[in-house]
Protein backbone atom coordinates (compact mmCIF):
# COMPACT_ATOMS: atom_id res chain seq x y z
CA UNK A 1 0.00 0.00 0.00
CA UNK A 2 1.44 3.14 -1.14
CA UNK A 3 2.45 6.03 1.67
CA UNK A 4 1.68 8.97 -0.16
CA UNK A 5 -1.40 11.12 1.15
CA UNK A 6 -2.94 13.32 -1.26
CA UNK A 7 -2.10 17.68 -0.13
CA UNK A 8 -5.14 18.98 1.28
CA UNK A 9 -6.29 21.92 -1.07
CA UNK A 10 -6.24 24.65 1.60
CA UNK A 11 -2.39 23.28 1.97
CA UNK A 12 -0.49 24.79 -1.20
CA UNK A 13 2.83 25.43 0.07
CA UNK A 14 4.66 21.98 -1.32
CA UNK A 15 3.83 23.48 -4.65
CA UNK A 16 7.25 21.21 -6.01
CA UNK A 17 5.42 17.69 -5.54
CA UNK A 18 1.98 16.56 -5.28
CA UNK A 19 2.11 14.03 -2.28
CA UNK A 20 4.19 13.73 0.99
CA UNK A 21 5.88 9.95 2.12
CA UNK A 22 5.18 8.83 4.90
CA UNK A 23 6.34 5.38 6.37
CA UNK A 24 3.51 5.71 9.08
CA UNK A 25 -0.42 6.34 7.55
CA UNK A 26 -1.30 6.79 10.88
CA UNK A 27 1.11 9.95 10.83
CA UNK A 28 0.27 11.12 7.26
CA UNK A 29 -3.70 10.82 8.79
CA UNK A 30 -2.81 13.14 11.68
CA UNK A 31 -0.90 15.45 9.70
CA UNK A 32 -3.09 16.01 6.93
CA UNK A 33 -5.86 17.03 9.68
CA UNK A 34 -3.68 19.45 11.37
CA UNK A 35 -2.72 21.13 8.05
CA UNK A 36 -6.76 21.92 6.87
CA UNK A 37 -7.31 22.89 10.64
CA UNK A 38 -4.13 25.16 10.87
CA UNK A 39 -5.02 28.44 9.18
CA UNK A 40 -2.43 31.06 10.76
CA UNK A 41 -0.32 34.05 9.99
CA UNK A 42 3.35 32.82 10.54
CA UNK A 43 3.61 30.15 7.90
CA UNK A 44 6.90 31.29 7.07
CA UNK A 45 8.65 27.86 6.73
CA UNK A 46 5.88 26.69 4.32
CA UNK A 47 6.15 30.23 2.26
CA UNK A 48 9.75 29.08 2.08
CA UNK A 49 8.90 26.09 0.56
CA UNK A 50 6.31 27.10 -1.98
CA UNK A 51 8.02 30.06 -3.18
CA UNK A 52 11.66 29.15 -3.10
CA UNK A 53 12.95 32.01 -1.00
CA UNK A 54 15.40 31.53 1.98
CA UNK A 55 12.99 31.55 5.35
CA UNK A 56 15.84 34.19 6.44
CA UNK A 57 15.60 36.14 3.63
CA UNK A 58 11.70 36.74 4.01
CA UNK A 59 9.61 40.14 5.61
CA UNK A 60 6.95 38.26 7.69
CA UNK A 61 4.31 40.53 7.99
CA UNK A 62 1.52 37.50 8.19
CA UNK A 63 0.69 38.04 11.76
CA UNK A 64 -0.34 40.36 14.26
CA UNK A 65 2.12 39.38 16.31
CA UNK A 66 4.51 42.50 18.23
CA UNK A 67 7.48 42.35 16.12
CA UNK A 68 9.42 44.02 19.42
CA UNK A 69 8.74 41.40 22.02
CA UNK A 70 8.58 41.34 26.01
CA UNK A 71 12.66 40.94 26.58
CA UNK A 72 12.33 37.86 28.86
CA UNK A 73 15.67 37.69 31.43
CA UNK A 74 17.80 34.39 32.15
CA UNK A 75 15.30 31.68 32.97
CA UNK A 76 15.23 29.32 35.98
CA UNK A 77 16.87 25.98 35.61
CA UNK A 78 13.71 24.84 37.96
CA UNK A 79 11.22 26.17 35.70
CA UNK A 80 12.19 22.86 33.10
CA UNK A 81 12.95 20.80 35.75
CA UNK A 82 9.79 21.11 37.43
CA UNK A 83 5.75 21.08 37.04
CA UNK A 84 4.01 24.65 37.78
CA UNK A 85 2.37 25.32 40.66
CA UNK A 86 -0.23 28.17 40.94
CA UNK A 87 1.17 29.72 43.95
CA UNK A 88 4.25 30.76 41.87
CA UNK A 89 3.14 34.79 42.06
CA UNK A 90 1.41 34.39 38.08
CA UNK A 91 -2.65 35.11 39.18
CA UNK A 92 -1.20 37.84 41.36
CA UNK A 93 0.63 39.72 38.71
CA UNK A 94 -2.37 39.18 36.74
CA UNK A 95 -4.72 40.62 39.00
CA UNK A 96 -2.56 43.78 39.14
CA UNK A 97 -2.16 44.41 35.16
CA UNK A 98 -6.03 43.70 34.37
CA UNK A 99 -7.63 45.14 37.38
CA UNK A 100 -9.49 41.87 38.97
CA UNK A 101 -8.37 38.68 40.53
CA UNK A 102 -11.37 36.80 38.70
CA UNK A 103 -9.16 35.32 36.16
CA UNK A 104 -8.29 31.62 34.86
CA UNK A 105 -4.74 30.86 32.93
CA UNK A 106 -5.14 29.10 29.72
CA UNK A 107 -2.91 27.77 27.38
CA UNK A 108 -3.61 30.92 25.03
CA UNK A 109 -6.63 32.19 24.24
CA UNK A 110 -6.92 29.57 21.76
CA UNK A 111 -8.07 27.12 24.94
CA UNK A 112 -10.52 29.06 25.92
CA UNK A 113 -12.25 29.41 22.73
CA UNK A 114 -12.08 25.59 22.33
CA UNK A 115 -13.39 24.78 25.68
CA UNK A 116 -16.22 27.72 26.10
CA UNK A 117 -18.83 26.21 23.74
CA UNK A 118 -18.64 22.89 25.96
CA UNK A 119 -19.17 24.79 29.31
CA UNK A 120 -21.60 27.16 28.02
CA UNK A 121 -23.99 23.80 26.81
CA UNK A 122 -27.25 23.98 28.34
CA UNK A 123 -28.06 20.27 28.82
CA UNK A 124 -29.05 18.68 25.13
CA UNK A 125 -30.20 22.57 23.73
CA UNK A 126 -28.12 23.03 20.97
CA UNK A 127 -27.06 27.36 20.68
CA UNK A 128 -27.64 29.87 18.35
CA UNK A 129 -24.42 31.91 18.27
CA UNK A 130 -23.66 34.45 16.31
CA UNK A 131 -19.91 35.88 15.36
CA UNK A 132 -19.55 39.52 14.64
CA UNK A 133 -17.07 39.20 11.34
CA UNK A 134 -14.60 39.93 10.60
CA UNK A 135 -13.53 37.92 13.35
CA UNK A 136 -10.57 34.79 14.32
CA UNK A 137 -11.92 31.98 12.51
CA UNK A 138 -10.87 29.33 15.58
CA UNK A 139 -14.09 31.09 17.19
CA UNK A 140 -16.54 29.53 14.69
CA UNK A 141 -15.09 26.23 13.86
CA UNK A 142 -15.03 25.63 18.10
CA UNK A 143 -18.95 26.32 18.10
CA UNK A 144 -19.65 24.40 15.10
CA UNK A 145 -17.69 21.47 15.77
CA UNK A 146 -19.74 21.73 19.72
CA UNK A 147 -22.94 21.49 17.34
CA UNK A 148 -23.93 24.61 17.62
CA UNK A 149 -25.44 26.33 15.25
CA UNK A 150 -23.52 29.25 14.24
CA UNK A 151 -24.55 32.82 12.14
CA UNK A 152 -22.01 35.23 10.90
CA UNK A 153 -22.74 38.88 11.46
CA UNK A 154 -22.06 41.79 10.12
CA UNK A 155 -21.91 44.66 13.24
CA UNK A 156 -25.02 46.56 11.80
CA UNK A 157 -27.12 43.40 11.31
CA UNK A 158 -26.61 42.58 15.44
CA UNK A 159 -29.78 44.94 16.91
CA UNK A 160 -31.63 43.23 14.32
CA UNK A 161 -30.21 39.65 15.31
CA UNK A 162 -29.69 39.84 18.95
CA UNK A 163 -32.86 38.43 20.22
CA UNK A 164 -32.76 35.64 18.51
CA UNK A 165 -29.22 34.82 19.87
CA UNK A 166 -28.47 32.56 23.04
CA UNK A 167 -24.49 33.98 22.29
CA UNK A 168 -23.02 36.62 20.77
CA UNK A 169 -18.84 37.05 20.20
CA UNK A 170 -17.24 39.81 19.31
CA UNK A 171 -13.12 40.39 18.58
CA UNK A 172 -12.51 44.08 19.91
CA UNK A 173 -10.76 44.77 18.11
CA UNK A 174 -11.51 42.54 15.37
CA UNK A 175 -9.22 40.42 13.49
CA UNK A 176 -8.18 40.35 11.06
CA UNK A 177 -11.32 43.66 10.46
CA UNK A 178 -9.57 46.16 12.56
CA UNK A 179 -13.08 46.78 13.74
CA UNK A 180 -13.56 48.80 16.82
CA UNK A 181 -16.20 48.73 19.33
CA UNK A 182 -17.57 51.13 21.77
CA UNK A 183 -17.55 50.13 25.23
CA UNK A 184 -21.46 51.48 25.40
CA UNK A 185 -22.35 49.19 22.30
CA UNK A 186 -20.77 45.93 24.34
CA UNK A 187 -22.54 46.70 27.57
CA UNK A 188 -25.78 47.66 25.45
CA UNK A 189 -25.27 44.05 23.74
CA UNK A 190 -24.38 42.31 27.17
CA UNK A 191 -27.42 43.40 28.92
CA UNK A 192 -30.07 42.45 26.01
CA UNK A 193 -28.49 39.03 26.56
CA UNK A 194 -28.29 38.57 30.30
CA UNK A 195 -31.47 39.38 30.51
CA UNK A 196 -32.57 36.08 28.42
CA UNK A 197 -29.73 34.18 30.17
CA UNK A 198 -27.55 34.88 27.18
CA UNK A 199 -24.15 35.91 26.91
CA UNK A 200 -21.72 37.82 25.44
CA UNK A 201 -18.07 36.95 24.84
CA UNK A 202 -15.26 39.51 24.15
CA UNK A 203 -11.89 38.41 22.67
CA UNK A 204 -9.67 41.36 23.77
CA UNK A 205 -6.48 39.60 21.97
CA UNK A 206 -5.42 42.95 20.62
CA UNK A 207 -6.66 45.33 23.05
CA UNK A 208 -3.63 45.46 25.28
CA UNK A 209 -2.30 48.40 23.35
CA UNK A 210 -5.29 50.84 24.06
CA UNK A 211 -6.08 49.31 27.94
CA UNK A 212 -8.81 51.71 28.58
CA UNK A 213 -10.94 50.02 26.06
CA UNK A 214 -11.17 46.63 27.63
CA UNK A 215 -14.02 45.44 29.31
CA UNK A 216 -12.85 43.90 32.35
CA UNK A 217 -14.13 45.41 35.83
CA UNK A 218 -13.13 44.46 39.51
CA UNK A 219 -16.13 42.49 39.76
CA UNK A 220 -16.84 40.11 36.90
CA UNK A 221 -20.77 40.21 35.66
CA UNK A 222 -23.13 37.15 34.72
CA UNK A 223 -22.99 36.71 31.42
CA UNK A 224 -19.54 38.23 30.10
CA UNK A 225 -16.89 36.45 29.23
CA UNK A 226 -13.38 38.41 28.28
CA UNK A 227 -10.49 36.60 26.71
CA UNK A 228 -6.94 38.00 27.03
CA UNK A 229 -3.59 37.12 25.55
CA UNK A 230 -0.20 37.19 25.94
CA UNK A 231 1.16 36.43 22.61
CA UNK A 232 0.09 39.45 20.85
CA UNK A 233 1.44 42.69 22.22
CA UNK A 234 4.00 41.31 24.58
CA UNK A 235 5.28 39.55 21.29
CA UNK A 236 5.17 35.91 23.21
CA UNK A 237 3.06 33.94 20.86
CA UNK A 238 5.12 30.69 21.76
CA UNK A 239 4.44 30.93 24.94
CA UNK A 240 1.00 30.24 24.59
CA UNK A 241 -0.68 32.23 28.17
CA UNK A 242 -3.92 33.55 28.13
CA UNK A 243 -6.20 34.58 30.65
CA UNK A 244 -10.38 34.31 30.66
CA UNK A 245 -12.25 36.68 33.10
CA UNK A 246 -15.53 35.24 34.02
CA UNK A 247 -17.85 34.74 37.14
CA UNK A 248 -16.24 32.02 39.49
CA UNK A 249 -19.04 29.57 38.50
CA UNK A 250 -17.99 29.91 34.29
CA UNK A 251 -14.11 29.84 35.99
CA UNK A 252 -14.73 26.35 37.80
CA UNK A 253 -16.31 24.48 34.67
CA UNK A 254 -13.61 25.94 32.27
CA UNK A 255 -10.86 24.00 35.32
CA UNK A 256 -12.64 21.38 35.56
CA UNK A 257 -12.35 20.74 31.08
CA UNK A 258 -8.51 21.82 31.07
CA UNK A 259 -5.67 19.00 30.98
CA UNK A 260 -3.43 18.66 34.30
CA UNK A 261 -0.46 21.43 33.71
CA UNK A 262 -2.15 23.16 31.06
CA UNK A 263 -0.22 25.96 31.07
CA UNK A 264 3.53 25.23 31.17
CA UNK A 265 5.66 26.21 33.99
CA UNK A 266 8.22 28.30 31.65
CA UNK A 267 4.81 29.93 30.21
CA UNK A 268 3.73 30.88 33.99
CA UNK A 269 7.41 32.26 34.96
CA UNK A 270 7.42 34.50 31.04
CA UNK A 271 3.67 35.57 31.83
CA UNK A 272 4.75 36.80 35.28
CA UNK A 273 7.73 38.65 34.17
CA UNK A 274 6.08 40.62 31.60
CA UNK A 275 2.56 40.96 33.37
CA UNK A 276 4.66 42.80 35.91
CA UNK A 277 6.78 45.19 34.04
CA UNK A 278 4.77 48.47 33.84
CA UNK A 279 7.67 50.62 32.50
CA UNK A 280 8.38 48.44 29.89
CA UNK A 281 4.05 48.20 29.05
CA UNK A 282 4.15 51.95 28.93
CA UNK A 283 7.07 51.77 26.31
CA UNK A 284 5.43 49.20 24.04
CA UNK A 285 2.01 51.24 23.87
CA UNK A 286 4.27 54.52 22.32
CA UNK A 287 5.81 51.94 20.32
CA UNK A 288 3.16 50.10 18.36
CA UNK A 289 1.52 52.99 18.47
CA UNK A 290 3.85 55.14 16.00
CA UNK A 291 4.69 51.54 14.10
CA UNK A 292 1.07 51.05 13.42
CA UNK A 293 0.55 55.35 11.85
CA UNK A 294 4.11 54.57 10.04
CA UNK A 295 2.69 51.43 8.49
CA UNK A 296 -0.73 52.83 7.66
CA UNK A 297 1.13 55.93 6.04
CA UNK A 298 3.70 53.69 3.59
CA UNK A 299 0.36 51.78 2.18
CA UNK A 300 -1.62 54.62 2.19
CA UNK A 301 0.81 56.75 0.00
CA UNK A 302 2.01 53.43 -1.77
CA UNK A 303 -1.22 51.69 -2.65
CA UNK A 304 -4.74 53.50 -1.49
CA UNK A 305 -3.43 56.70 -3.37
CA UNK A 306 -2.03 55.66 -6.73
CA UNK A 307 -4.81 52.82 -6.92
CA UNK A 308 -7.64 55.46 -6.05
CA UNK A 309 -6.25 57.93 -8.77
CA UNK A 310 -7.30 54.91 -11.37
CA UNK A 311 -10.39 53.85 -9.99
CA UNK A 312 -9.21 51.18 -7.91
CA UNK A 313 -11.11 50.33 -4.78
CA UNK A 314 -9.06 49.95 -2.13
CA UNK A 315 -9.92 50.54 2.20
CA UNK A 316 -7.53 50.75 5.20
CA UNK A 317 -8.56 49.95 8.67
CA UNK A 318 -5.99 49.87 11.40
CA UNK A 319 -5.28 48.76 14.97
CA UNK A 320 -1.80 49.27 16.96
CA UNK A 321 -0.42 45.71 15.44
CA UNK A 322 -1.98 45.40 12.42
CA UNK A 323 -3.28 47.11 9.34
CA UNK A 324 -5.83 45.34 7.02
CA UNK A 325 -6.51 46.19 3.40
CA UNK A 326 -9.79 45.65 1.93
CA UNK A 327 -9.20 45.35 -2.18
CA UNK A 328 -10.46 43.06 -4.88
CA UNK A 329 -7.28 42.70 -5.89
CA UNK A 330 -5.24 40.91 -2.32
CA UNK A 331 -5.03 37.74 -3.94
CA UNK A 332 -2.65 39.30 -7.14
CA UNK A 333 -0.64 41.80 -4.57
CA UNK A 334 -0.23 38.81 -1.99
CA UNK A 335 1.60 37.04 -4.45
CA UNK A 336 2.88 39.62 -5.95
CA UNK A 337 4.81 40.28 -2.78
CA UNK A 338 5.44 36.42 -1.22
CA UNK A 339 7.26 36.73 -4.95
CA UNK A 340 9.37 39.43 -3.15
CA UNK A 341 10.24 37.81 0.14
CA UNK A 342 7.18 39.85 1.81
CA UNK A 343 4.88 37.61 3.51
CA UNK A 344 1.34 39.16 4.47
CA UNK A 345 -1.89 37.51 5.13
CA UNK A 346 -4.37 37.03 2.98
CA UNK A 347 -8.17 36.60 3.28
CA UNK A 348 -10.91 35.78 0.60
CA UNK A 349 -14.17 36.50 2.62
CA UNK A 350 -13.82 39.22 2.01
CA UNK A 351 -11.08 39.77 -0.24
CA UNK A 352 -8.62 41.44 2.03
CA UNK A 353 -5.02 41.72 3.09
CA UNK A 354 -3.13 41.74 6.82
CA UNK A 355 -0.35 43.88 7.04
CA UNK A 356 2.05 42.92 10.74
CA UNK A 357 4.51 45.37 11.77
CA UNK A 358 7.98 45.36 10.13
CA UNK A 359 10.70 43.95 12.71
CA UNK A 360 13.58 46.22 11.80
CA UNK A 361 14.72 49.58 9.46
CA UNK A 362 15.98 47.68 6.94
CA UNK A 363 12.83 45.65 6.54
CA UNK A 364 10.94 49.11 6.42
CA UNK A 365 12.74 50.50 4.14
CA UNK A 366 12.75 47.11 2.01
CA UNK A 367 9.07 47.03 2.29
CA UNK A 368 8.76 50.46 0.80
CA UNK A 369 10.83 49.62 -2.00
CA UNK A 370 8.61 46.76 -2.87
CA UNK A 371 5.63 48.83 -2.93
CA UNK A 372 7.05 51.82 -4.52
CA UNK A 373 7.43 48.96 -7.57
CA UNK A 374 3.93 47.99 -7.57
CA UNK A 375 1.75 49.56 -10.43
CA UNK A 376 -2.02 49.68 -9.80
CA UNK A 377 -2.98 48.27 -13.10
CA UNK A 378 -1.09 44.99 -12.19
Amino acid sequence: MSNKIPIPPVFTHFSCSDSLDFTDEVTAAILSRQIVQHQHGGQLLAASQKYRIPEEDWIDLSTGISPRCYPLPQMPTRCWQRLPEINDGLETAASAYYGSASLLAVSGSQEAIQRLPLVLNRDTKKLRAGIVSAAYHSHQQAWEKAGHEVVVLDSSDVNDTIAALDVLIVVNPSNPGAEQFATQTLLDWHQQLSAKNGTLIVDEAFIDSTPEQSLITQKPKTGLIVLRSIGKFFGLAGVRLGFVWATPDLLKKIADKQDDWSVSHPARWAGKQALKDRHWQQQQREFLKHQSQRLKSILEKNIVHKWQKNKHEVTLKSTNLFVYMQTSSAEKLHTLLARRGILTRYFDNPHALRFGLPANEAQWQRLEQELLKIDSRF
